[in-house]
């Protein structure tokens, strides 16, 4: 099993341990580059105008971050294509598929970047060039590959000739792929394009008479390929994604979430919850379902405390004849006299009386953690949008404390797992104040914490939310809070969140997670906001404008009558703009 993952820089550590393990592949399959050559690949990260090329690294990879093989394309955005400088995997890797993954998800940011074709270097599988018999075999491999795709060598033309007539190495034809469209380039787009690759690529091996020489052989308009050689004729393989087709987004649900139910009058999260809003995509194409997967628990413990974990466990095998267990003492925390009673105990970790703990509190929790993770792990895999249908919800989970209805905060555990590999932004449109998001990133400044919120003087959780909280340490600045009056209309908000967007534009994430509240819905129990449909589509448009790769997670939200409808139109308005980017 393996992901395809785009990687834009070497800093954030996964990112760096991938760019690592890619220079070894480089290393081992292209024995006659130099070490140069090879660190140019980290250099490319760091100065991407110094040859007017923007590099695209994508790497397959397992979830333990091991790369089974790589391609790297390069974008040329002032003339409009993409060349693909390398694409390789290692030897024990290579016949499980992974080059035509690879490639299809060249293919796909092609598309996206809206660019004409994509140009390679294959070496030439003529015996009249390619003396060598294993390496003429090697060569007809790869061109085989590219015609896979439709990709083939550009005819009648000089391009394969060596710089040098002593030149010994072996010389490449250049590959055209015009991603299905039917239309070649012109003799003069084409003279455009080999002129760019020369000088930019091969700055110092390329002089320009050489260059006059192969762009003058171009003669052919429009241009023209060479016939299929390994397959009659194309073999069917169609663009990954057609420029004018959105893919629908990642839903990942788990129905282990029903397990949690509290049949007492008042309790409002429940299980119906899930239903009606799976009821309200049900008829849509914009979105597929996924499957959770299971991650290990150690994901929790990086965000949660051991003591945490531990007591929630042990508290809910504890449970007698199914009831419920609520706190009734809430000590001053003494971490050194904590009392043995787990029922009595609960005071310790929880922060309110109404979120009590069940026989199954922790596996509905450990599943909607399971949730978050697998979505975190469709945008690493190139998802643009995953949304997270899970309860219960997590904002309110701290770091040592649970509460609010929260156990373990799926939101910051998904943040978290993703900060492994770029900035991440994590916003709170809850009604309530996320303060266990703002708790566990309070002191980081990886991940910029913004919520809007009910004024928390006189709303749950009461005692953080404020505007002067901004923030501790190296986290100063990287935590903003946006108290708002109870009576605050749709329109207020949307200026305010405006702003909030304006600071987690000026941070450049490179993932978005929003902690997603339907109780800012008009007529929630818990709330005051008068949000209708057309609201929370607004208010999606406004996030998907962004374009910034979302992770979706549901949080609070307690009336069926409007919810599904809600819920849908956001993620409506969410995903028809993040699209557009």
């Amino acid at each position: 099993m393996f992901r395809i993952r785009k990687v834009t820089d070497d800093l954030f550590p996964m990112n760096k341990n991938a760019v690592r393990q890619v220079k070894e592949i480089l290393r081992s399959q292209f024995p006659d580059l130099s070490e140069k050559q090879i660190e140019e690949v980290s250099e490319r990260f760091h100065d991407p105008l110094k040859r007017k090329l923007r590099s695209i690294l994508f790497v397959a990879e397992n979830l333990k971050g091991r790369v089974k093989g790589f391609a790297l394309l390069v974008h040329i955005s002032d003339k409009n294509f993409c060349c693909l400088d390398y694409i390789a995997t290692k030897k024990e890797e290579m016949p499980k598929g992974i080059g035509s993954a690879l490639y299809e998800r060249c293919r796909e940011e092609a598309m996206m970047l809206r660019v004409s074709d994509i140009f390679l270097e294959s070496p030439a599988d003529d015996p009249e060039i390619c003396k060598d018999k294993k390496a003429l075999e090697q060569n007809a491999s790869r061109l085989k590959f590219w015609e896979k795709f439709g990709a083939r060598p550009l005819a009648n033309t000089l391009y394969e000739t060596p710089v040098e007539e002593n030149d010994k190495s072996y010389p490449s034809f250049l590959v055209i792929d015009n991603l299905d469209r039917e239309q070649l380039p012109s003799a003069e787009r084409l003279k455009m394009v080999v002129e760019t690759i020369l000088q930019r690529k091969y700055p110092e091996e390329c002089p320009e008479e050489h260059i006059e020489k192969i762009t003058s052989s171009i003669k052919d308009d429009p241009v023209q390929l060479r016939p299929y050689k390994y397959y009659r004729n194309r073999p069917g393989y169609g663009p990954f994604l057609p420029p004018d087709k959105k893919k629908p987004f990642s839903l990942i649900y788990n129905d282990s979430h029903a397990i949690h139910h509290i049949r007492e009058r008042g309790y409002v999260e429940a299980p119906v919850k899930i239903k009606t809003l799976l009821k309200s995509f049900q008829d849509s194409d914009m979105f597929k379902k996924v499957p959770a997967l299971s991650f290990p628990e150690k994901y929790i413990r990086q965000v949660h405390s051991p003591d945490l974990v531990d007591y929630l466990k042990a508290a809910c095998e504890s449970v007698v004849n199914g009831n419920p267990v609520y706190p009734y003492v809430f000590p001053v925390r003494n971490p050194d006299k904590k009392p043995k009673d787990l029922s009595v105990l609960a005071g310790y970790y929880c922060m309110d009386t109404f979120t009590p703990i069940h026989e199954n509190v922790w596996n509905a929790s450990r599943s909607a953690v399971n949730c978050a993770l697998t979505g975190a792990e469709q945008l690493l895999a190139g998802e643009t949008l995953a949304y997270a249908l899970v309860r219960p919800p997590g904002h309110h989970a701290e770091t040592n404390v649970y509460g609010g209805f929260c156990y373990l905060n799926s939101a910051a555990i998904g943040a978290h797992y993703l900060s492994q590999y770029a900035r991440i932004a994590l916003l709170d449109i809850d009604y309530h104040h996320g303060n266990g998001n703002q708790e566990i990133f309070y002191k980081r400044k990886d991940v910029l914490t913004v919520s809007l919120h009910a004024d928390p003087a006189k709303t749950f959780p009461y005692f953080c939310g404020y505007r002067s909280e901004k923030g501790e340490g190296e986290g100063e600045g990287y935590n903003l809070n946006i108290p708002l009056d109870e009576e605050t209309s749709p329109t207020q908000y949307r200026m305010e969140l405006s702003g909030a967007l304006k600071v987690i534009d000026k941070f450049k994430p490179g993932f978005l997670v929003v902690s997603f509240g339907l109780d800012i819905g008009k007529g929630d129990p818990t709330g005051s906001f008068s949000f209708t449909s057309k609201d929370f589509e607004k208010v999606g448009r406004m996030i998907g404008s962004m374009g910034i790769p979302a992770l979706i997670l549901q949080e609070g939200g307690y009336t069926t009558r409007a919810m599904g409808l809600n819920a849908f139109n956001f993620m409506k308005g969410l995903y028809e703009t993040i699209w557009k980017w």
